[in-house]
């Protein structure tokens, strides 16, 4: 079966499901988007490596990765290999020793790992096909994408007013509330922060 490459193009609270976030993969070179349902923890360790963030103590992801840089076990890819009753399924593609090893994995670990590692992420068609988002829809379904917009930014508004509240902090009081968010171990958070400090200094 043909592999299909992806990125990870969002990481967001899930408008479907509270206190659930969504990670949002994108068709290298397509226009397909697959979005995926994950926990807060798996969430916040994906945004800790993209963010390049260091965590006052290891995380479970940083764990593994380290446990398998000591066994000298490289992670070579991630496969999104499966969907049965709307649960995506995972390999993590490893090499050891010139030996290739599949070992299963839930989807949000497995692109915890991938951030981790800067592997590639690939998926199937029939994946594609049968969870996959068209994005080109942009003129046609117009009044759609606001509508969609527009509920997501009203449940944000309703939960949490986070992008509201960190527009009044001056750039210093930011720093320190990174500082405070760091300590806490919230990276999610921190992500928010680190992001409004860099729009503010670019």
């Amino acid at each position: 079966m043909k592999k299909i490459e992806l990125d990870i193009v969002a990481l967001s609270h899930s408008v479907t499901h509270s206190h659930n976030y969504a990670v949002v993969l994108g068709e290298e070179g397509g226009v397909r988007r697959l979005p995926i349902v994950i926990g807060g923890f798996e969430a916040q360790a994906i945004a800790v490596a993209m963010e390049r963030m260091t965590p006052s103590r290891p995380l479970t992801h940083d764990l593994f990765k380290n446990t398998m840089d000591t066994l000298d076990i490289e992670l070579q890819e991630v496969i999104i290999n499966n969907l049965l009753d709307g649960i995506f399924y995972a390999r993590l593609v490893c090499l050891k020793n010139g030996e290739q090893i599949e070992v299963d994995s839930r989807t949000s670990d497995a692109l915890a790992m991938a951030v981790r590692f800067q592997c590639p992420i690939y998926t199937y068609e029939f994946i594609l096909d049968a969870a996959g988002v068209i994005l080109e829809e942009e003129e046609d379904g117009e009044g759609d994408d606001k509508e969609k917009t527009g509920k997501k930014r009203k449940k944000r508004r309703g939960k949490q007013q986070e992008p509201v509240a960190l527009s009044k902090y001056n750039v210093e009081d930011l720093e320190k509330m990174l500082t405070d968010v760091l300590d806490k171990e919230d990276y999610l958070k921190a992500a928010e922060i680190r992001d409004e400090i860099k729009r503010r200094q670019g």
